[in-house]
């Protein structure tokens, strides 16, 4: 006599198994658009590829560094210290050559507003100095 097939039990795995954890990433837009800007030449799609993995490799090694300095200072959050202590470990930051002088020299107006204090009218300074 033919038995009826009974069906299998499927394995019943665990929710988080299946999502898969999703590093933040830079937008490919912004790296294109950045390296475009500085190439100044056509650039084959390839070669962004490359691109792409260097500064996602650059900014974590940056920032493990950023935070390996915060810990050593006993703190949970990064300052403007920890950043200027590693561009002068990285040679960019020298006596020659100030944090100050970078951000005119890169940033747009906007941001240098904010970095960089400076005195306006009525006595006061923005960014208020802490």
């Amino acid at each position: 006599p033919l038995q009826p097939l009974q069906a299998k039990p499927v394995p019943k795995g665990s929710r988080a198994s299946r999502k898969k954890t999703c590093e933040p990433e830079i937008a490919r837009s912004l790296i294109k658009k950045i390296f475009s800007h500085y190439a100044k030449m056509p650039v084959a799609r390839h070669a962004f590829k490359i691109v792409e993995k260097c500064a996602t490799r650059y900014f974590k090694q940056l920032s493990s560094d950023l935070e390996a300095y915060t810990t050593h200072a006993h703190r949970k959050t990064v300052e403007k210290a920890d950043l200027e202590v590693l561009m002068r470990r990285q040679g960019l930051v020298t006596d020659k050559m100030p944090l100050h002088v970078l951000i005119e020299r890169y940033l747009p107006l906007e941001y240098r507003k904010l970095l960089i204090p400076m005195a306006v009218s009525g006595n006061k300074v923005i960014p208020p100095c802490k």
